[in-house]
């Protein structure tokens, strides 16, 4: 993650070549102020600009799918995540697929986003980036965020693709409120997701001192 922060800060600064302000999202803010990535000189030089974080999708693909045949209903424009999150009890006959190029931070290509048939939680559905090897601290991050049960998520290791098979439902996030809208869900997922990397990478770094 560290790598991609600080390129993404390099690439603005080359666009706006005199302007010192950057603007990024609160979760690679407070990862570069926590961990000191910046050099003395480009403390006194650039100003950080903190952005709403919904608008880290305004340039994502997003489409509406049928879950029985995953047949795309329609791609939708940034403005449909505006929407209630309600909008996936009303409409359980579909899911939401987005793709953003802020995923590759976190290791992941798409996410899904549906309502459980029977349950009527609020389900998410990804592949994950991270080494087999990171399995323990994985699980151990995510029994921790998810109401400490593993009965709670779904996580398998795909051989094949050499990532993992993650599910879990957003209402037992602590955060989470059936009143957010989808924009604000996918972040609220996005987080998590940001979160549970950087436990992974900074276990994995401690481990090795």
């Amino acid at each position: 993650m560290e790598q991609f922060i600080k390129t993404n800060i390099e690439k603005q600064q080359a666009l706006q070549q005199e302007s010192t302000e950057i603007v990024l999202y609160k979760e690679e803010k407070d990862y570069i102020e926590k961990y000191e990535l910046l050099s003395d000189d480009l403390r006194t030089t650039l100003t950080f600009v903190e952005s709403n974080s919904i608008a880290r999708f305004n340039d994502a693909y997003i489409e509406r799918s049928a879950k029985e045949t995953e047949e795309v209903i329609a791609i939708e424009a940034s403005s449909f995540l505006d929407k209630p999150v309600q909008y996936l009890k009303e409409h359980k006959e579909e899911f939401i697929y987005l793709e953003s190029k802020w995923f590759e931070l976190i290791g992941v290509d798409a996410i899904s986003f549906e309502v459980d048939d029977v349950f009527g939680t609020y389900n998410v559905m990804l592949g994950l980036k991270l080494q087999k090897k990171f399995e323990n601290l994985i699980k151990k991050h995510l029994n921790q965020e998810l109401k400490g049960n593993e009965i709670n998520f779904n996580l398998m290791f795909n051989q094949n693709d050499g990532l993992w098979d993650l599910n879990f439902p957003l209402d037992l996030l602590q955060e989470f409120k059936e009143n957010i809208t989808i924009g604000e869900a996918f972040c609220l997922i996005y987080r998590f997701l940001f979160s549970l990397v950087e436990a992974v990478e900074e276990a994995n770094k401690n481990a090795k001192q």
